[in-house]
């Protein structure tokens, strides 16, 4: 598996790993939003991906069920920034929209805040490093680091 590489205002790096909230981030009203498989499955070969929730809806392990990612059912966003912290933080990108993501972003080498269906927190846009209209965009920008290149340059 070959990392992604980000030219960032530091310089380059080599994100290893993808952490991802569920609710409002990957799904509407507990389920997987149209599109989201098939991206997934193209940057697990690339990263290892890890869904991070709260799970709302008590869907998301069913929903997921099949794709090429780890789900953890966590209790709130400092669970999240635990995890995060033991993956290597800095070679972590975190995707999310909500308050309880706010903590994992903060630690996260890269972090991409969503303002999908669902909305986001105002918090979690001021914690971001890239904010994005929804998770499709947020998931091209790894797909294409390039546009995060062009983004995040000084």
């Amino acid at each position: 598996m070959s990392p992604v590489w980000v030219e960032l205002p530091g310089g380059p790096l080599a994100f290893t790993d993808l952490v991802l909230d569920y609710t409002g981030t990957l799904s509407l009203d507990g389920g997987l939003l149209p599109e989201v498989e098939e991206r997934l499955r193209r940057l697990a070969e690339h990263l290892r991906i890890t869904v991070l929730t709260a799970d709302t809806f008590g869907t998301a392990s069913a929903q997921l069920q099949g794709l090429p990612v780890s789900v953890g059912v966590i209790r709130d966003g400092r669970e999240k920034a635990r995890i995060v912290e033991s993956m290597r933080a800095a070679t972590v990108v975190a995707i999310g929209n909500g308050r309880n993501d706010v903590p994992m972003m903060k630690v996260a080498g890269l972090s991409v805040a969503v303002v999908g269906p669902e909305g986001a927190a105002g918090s979690l846009l001021a914690a971001a490093d890239v904010v994005t209209r929804d998770i499709l965009d947020a998931l091209d920008l790894l797909a294409n680091p390039l546009r995060l290149k062009a983004t995040l340059r000084d």
